[in-house]
Parts: C-alpha cells; structure tokens; sequence
C-alpha cells in the first residue's frame, strides 16, 4: 500500500510540474507577442496621401526600427466609417475637417490632437489633346469622373464648385462617381472619361493625362488636411511619437516634396 501511495505522489509531482511548464511557456508566448505588436500602429489616412504617408512612415521607422506600420488608404468618408465602426486605427488623415468633426462628435477623436498637417489644390485632368482649359469648357465633355461627395472629399469640393458656377444640373448625367480620388485618376489615365477632378498632387503622377485647368479657389472651400490622433491611439507612447514626428521640419520637407503645401 505504502508503495502505491508513493508512485501516485510521484506521478501527481510530474503532473504538477508539466501543467507549470505549459503554464509558463504560455506567459512567455503572450508576453513576446505583446512584445512584438507593441510598436505595431493603425494609420488610416486619405487616398491622396498614399505615396506621402509611405515616406513618412519609412523615415520615421529609420530611427524607431522597432515600429511597424498597418496602413489603409481610402476616400476620407469610408475611413471614418470604418473607425465607428470599430476599425483598427491610431491615427487618423483626412482630406477635409468634415469627416474629422464627425469622428469627433462620436467621440473616437482625441480631441486635442487634431491639427492641421498640409494644404492641396483641386484640378481637372484630361487629354492633353482638348480644348479644355477653363470650367465652363466641361459641358461640352461626356464623361466626367469625380469621387462619391458622400464619401470622398474630392469630390465634395468639386461639386461644391460646380453649384456655385451654376453647372451641377447641367453636368448631372455626366458625372461618373468614383470610389476616391485615385480611382478618377485611373478613370482619366485609361481614357474611360474625358476628364476627372483630382488634387494637383495627384495630378503631379498622370502619365497620360496632364493638368487642364485649376478650378477656381473662390468656388470651393480651400483643401485642407487634419490629422488626429484616435482615442486608440491617444494611449499608445509610440503613436504620439509618430505624431510629434509629423509636425516636424523632415516631414514638412516631405510633404513639400509631394507637392502639397505646408503654409496656412
């Protein structure tokens, strides 16, 4: 009996001491992949930015090598949705304080964060080949691509410019709406419109299309691009570095770089 008493207190130690080994690898698997996502950040920023943002992300993991970046691009509008509806994001780019007002009322916003980072300018894209060189010169097309206005501040600004020239009925079996402001460029490029509505920046990489005309500033509110830290983001120490980051010279130089303009 006695003996038998001694093997189950041996086999009820080994027991004990796998269920503690299984228990510490565990520990050790979690903590290391905390360890591993800790400097991991959500950037959800707008379509136009898309090239800018690589840059800036690029530069900043030169010297924070431990930071990895989870970027999505998309129009502002379908961003900002994405984030209310619970979307993985630690920062926020919009190209318009319209949709950053909106987060900001639902209160996913760290409110005092948000800040204006650069400027753009709102253009008409076509065939080098047309007589198009004022907005007026429009009706005559038949297609014309412009981003969703519910969606896509680009578009929204660009609409807003066609009411006040009195010309948003007489193009409204015209206009071709597009998913964001990438996707009128791509429309342009491979001639499925005869023009499209982008920001110069934009612009500035058409291969086949170039710069008809700017549309003029007093018919649209000036582009503008507030960036905000989410409430997320706002508990994370490597996402307010990120954002200190972008309000310094080197990121100023890159975004001048791309062409968008840094000076209110």
């Amino acid at each position: 009996m006695a003996s038998s008493v001694h093997i189950g207190s041996k086999q009820e130690a080994s027991t004990n001491i796998m269920v503690r080994s299984l228990l510490i690898a565990l520990v050790v698997l979690v903590f290391g992949t905390i360890s591993v996502h800790a400097g991991d950040l959500n950037i959800s920023a707008a379509a136009s930015l898309r090239e800018t943002i690589v840059e800036l992300t690029t530069q900043f993991s030169k010297d924070s090598p431990g930071t990895k970046f989870q970027n999505n691009f998309a129009g502002s509008g379908s961003l900002a949705k994405q984030i209310e509806n619970g979307a993985p994001a630690d920062i926020f780019f919009s190209a318009n304080r319209e949709w950053v007002e909106y987060l900001t009322e639902r209160k996913l916003l760290d409110q005092t964060s948000i800040t204006v980072l650069a400027y753009n300018e709102l253009v008409f894209v076509g065939n080098p080949q047309q007589d198009v060189v004022t907005l007026q010169d429009i009706l005559k097309l038949q297609k014309i691509a412009i981003g969703s206005p519910k969606s896509v501040p680009a578009g929204d600004y660009a609409m807003k410019a066609l009411k006040k020239a009195g010309m948003d009925r007489q193009l409204e079996n015209k206009l071709v709406m597009a998913k964001d402001v990438r996707e009128c460029l791509l429309y342009a490029e491979r001639g499925e419109v005869d023009g499209a509505f982008v920001y110069k920046t934009d612009a500035q990489m058409a291969k086949n299309v170039k710069i008809l005309f700017t549309v003029p500033r007093d018919l649209y509110p000036r582009v503008t691009y507030p960036v905000a830290l989410t409430i997320t983001g706002g508990k994370k120490a490597e996402a307010a570095r990120f954002f200190k980051f972008l309000q310094s010279s080197t990121a100023r130089n890159i975004l001048i770089k791309h062409g968008f303009s840094t000076k209110e």
